[in-house]
């Protein structure tokens, strides 16, 4: 039998360079030389697709997320902040018994699936976690960005070098119109239930350049037990970070903190193949900024006020690349150099089974200066 050669084929995405699919990827059986492609791949498009990859078990996809990062513990991202009731993240995902790095997320009730046994998924509506929201009549035929983020415990543990999603069952060809509810009247028409990327590689190019070198030398402050902290909070319209009413949870009611623990992280990652910079923040968990010349903005209005005006940008409608899920499509993505969200309205009887896989990485991540944090 004739040996397949990987194809790789840029996607027709938002812009060059971000997205590709890769045909004849047989998971189970990767050599060295298929996987070095699709590692570079990856750090040259940020998000690849892989198609026809229905029959990937978790382990298969355990094995692969990890093989990007082969020193990792395999502890899945967000560590045990899953199990905290209190985590806006909780409702979100279950944890496969058997395979405890990946998680099943998605809409609708399953008897059965992989060792989870009567269980009710529900995708994450923007009504639970922004401030305003899309009317009732209207619900259906519009959505929203729910958050923009990165997959990041950003407390105790490093971020992810990669994330995958198997879609298992995806919900027929309905599509939605995204609102961005900003006063800028943008909009975009994309497929029920998509993940939005944008690259935040792009997301620096086109900064000013007094603005790219304050990013180069500038440090985010993510609060304690993030997800548990913000809980209580609403989120802007574009999901591009919070809104700040001073609901915060008070350190006092958080989970015990160790001051060590605190992430404090550079506001551009550099890319381990290219070296390029990416702007990487994950605008709804930060807690201060620290400038380049010491001073530090503690007044959080301010510092996320800042944080959306940096990132705002590059979640212009020409530079998202919404994907249309297919069942069997295996998408890999650069978690150190994309920023993605959910998005999606559906109804109680639309289905949608998705597994989800990363690895708090083994070291921390690489800034402009070359220096691991």
């Amino acid at each position: 039998m004739a040996v397949q050669t990987l194809e790789v084929r840029p996607l027709d995405g938002p812009h060059p360079q971000f997205g590709a699919e890769i045909d004849n990827v047989d998971l189970d059986n990767l050599s060295d030389a298929d996987f070095e492609t699709i590692r570079n791949t990856l750090y040259n498009y940020h998000v690849i697709v892989l198609k026809n990859q229905a029959g990937v078990s978790p382990k298969a996809q355990y094995e692969i997320t990890k093989r990007f990062d082969p020193a990792c513990e395999g502890s899945y991202g967000h560590g045990k902040t899953l199990d905290a009731k209190r985590s806006v993240l909780h409702p979100d995902l279950k944890t496969i018994p058997h395979q405890p790095q990946v998680q099943v997320i998605g809409n609708g009730h399953y008897d059965e699936y992989e060792g989870l046994k009567n269980i009710t998924l529900k995708h994450p509506h923007h009504k639970s976690f922004h401030k305003s929201v899309i009317s009732e009549e209207d619900d259906l035929d519009f959505t929203r960005f729910y958050r923009w983020h990165i997959d990041a415990a950003l407390y105790a543990l490093n971020p992810p070098k990669v994330t995958s999603l198997m879609a298992v069952k995806v919900p027929a060809g309905r599509r939605q119109t995204l609102r961005y509810d900003d006063g800028t009247g943008e909009e975009m028409d994309v497929p029920l239930g998509t993940t939005a990327f944008v690259s935040g590689q792009k997301m620096y190019d086109i900064l000013s350049e007094e603005d790219k070198e304050f990013v180069r030398g500038a440090k985010v402050e993510y609060a304690a037990h993030p997800y548990i902290w913000m809980s209580p909070a609403k989120s802007r319209t574009d999901g591009l970070g919070m809104i700040s009413d001073g609901l915060e949870l008070p350190f006092s009611e958080l989970p015990p903190v160790d001051e060590s623990q605190i992430k404090i992280l550079p506001m551009c990652w550099k890319n381990p193949v290219t070296g390029k910079l990416a702007l990487q923040i994950h605008p709804s968990a930060i807690k201060a900024i620290h400038k380049p010349n010491g001073d530090v903005i503690t007044d959080l209005k301010e510092a996320r006020d800042l944080v959306h005006r940096l990132q705002r940008p590059a979640i212009s409608p020409k530079y998202v690349y919404a994907h249309d899920w297919v069942e069997g499509d295996f998408v890999l993505f650069n978690n150190q150099g994309v920023t993605h969200s959910v998005v999606g309205a559906f109804s109680p009887e639309e289905r949608r089974l998705f597994r989800q896989c990363n690895m708090a990485s083994s070291e921390g991540v690489m800034g402009a200066d070359g220096i691991l944090y």
